[in-house]
């Protein structure tokens, strides 16, 4: 079986680093973007299994993304973790009205990541094979 490809939207090297690593140690394939606009243009060409989206990125903010993506019939579908440090009720509110379907904040267990990774993946899946 292929490994699932994952993108992750950060504008924080030192964070892709992180989270890429505990991707790649779960046996996904790791796509990166360091922009709004690219982690646009990254989700539009390769079509990843899932997305994992910070808020606060040059260009284009996660909010936008979001909602650029799940409004659009070709990626609606496609699993988007919002992940920030922005922890306010407001902004979670906000992550789930533009499409996200999990949020976490940051600092976050990669266990905790993980696990909604798996459990995304898995409801996407038994959505395809019904």
């Amino acid at each position: 079986m292929s490994k699932k490809r994952i993108l992750l939207v950060d504008d924080e090297q030192d964070m892709i680093y992180a989270v890429q690593m505990q991707l790649e140690a779960g046996n996904f394939k790791v796509l990166t973007a360091r922009d709004g606009q690219e982690g646009l243009d990254q989700a539009r060409k390769e079509k990843p299994d899932l997305i994992i989206l910070d808020l606060m990125l040059p260009r284009i903010d996660g909010y936008k993304v979001c909602r650029m993506l799940k409004f659009d019939e070709k990626y609606k579908d496609i699993p988007i973790i919002m992940y920030t440090a922005r922890a306010q009720e407001a902004d979670e509110k906000l992550g789930f009205e533009v499409g996200a379907d999990a949020y976490l904040t940051k600092p976050f267990d990669p266990k905790k990541l993980l696990a909604k990774i798996k459990e995304l993946l898995e409801k996407d899946r038994r959505q395809d094979g019904q």
